[in-house]
């Protein structure tokens, strides 16, 4: 996401909106990860009350994830198959669900490929900054300064980028976006940055609430040295998410 952002010349607002919802959208992980279906029966009571009204009703779909998917999600988002919503469950950093925003993507013809890191990133990336998830884009939540420059950044009302749902959610995305925020000029981030000179690159950096300790490509899970880092980004933001959420 970090390169990302660099190739496109993301703005630090922007790229803390973009890495918030990421947050929130992947529990934390940071990662492309797919839709738990897996619940029980009284779950899905409370998560679908409409469709699951009684426990009778729930229950042929509890810790049935293929089964679930079907049920909620077909004949829907634009699902035509008998077996599309479990095809087009939700996937990758943004979460998308359903064959027509798939195949907003080029995705409809092989939907794992949402679960693959680089696509992934472009999907979240293109469809913040395009406004292919919902209508909203990034740019429809910049605070201006005297019409010019950019001077705060409107997070929690930036979660309709993603998802309608701003009264549940909106206070976690303002929470995550400033935690980013602050980290990003902690370390010097500018969307005008070149690429490069990124120091040791079998260095991964893990982005995990309460930790910053890293892992190097060989699975050593010791402590990195500051000239490890990558030049200007990683420690920053482990250091400064460790103090907000750990």
């Amino acid at each position: 996401m970090l390169d990302e952002a660099l190739r496109r010349r993301t703005s630090l607002f922007h790229l803390a909106a973009v890495l918030a919802e990421a947050h929130h959208e992947t529990g934390g992980a940071m990662r492309p990860v797919e839709e738990n279906l897996n619940y029980s029966a009284r779950r899905l009571m409370q998560v679908w009350p409409a469709r699951f009204p009684t426990l009778a009703s729930a229950e042929p779909y509890a810790n049935n994830p293929r089964a679930l998917a079907n049920r909620v999600y077909g004949g829907r988002l634009g699902n035509v198959g008998a077996d599309d919503g479990w095809r087009y469950r939700g996937r990758g950093l943004a979460q998308i669900t359903g064959r027509a925003n798939y195949a907003t993507f080029g995705l409809a013809e092989a939907p794992d490929r949402a679960s693959d890191v680089a696509t992934a990133v472009r999907v979240l990336f293109d469809g913040m900054t395009g406004g292919l998830f919902t209508g909203k884009r990034l740019s429809d939540f910049d605070m201006n300064d005297s019409g010019s420059a950019i001077a705060a950044y409107r997070y929690a009302a930036s979660r309709a980028i993603i998802n309608s749902d701003i009264r549940q959610n909106g206070v976690k995305i303002e929470t995550y976006g400033r935690a980013f925020e602050a980290a990003l000029r902690e370390s010097g981030y500018g969307g005008d940055r070149p690429a490069g000179g990124r120091g040791d690159e079998g260095v991964v950096v893990v982005l995990r609430p309460g930790t910053s300790r890293q892992t190097r490509e060989n699975g050593d899970t010791s402590p990195v040295r500051p000239s490890q880092f990558p030049r200007f980004l990683p420690r920053s933001i482990a250091e400064i998410l460790a103090r907000w959420f750990g």
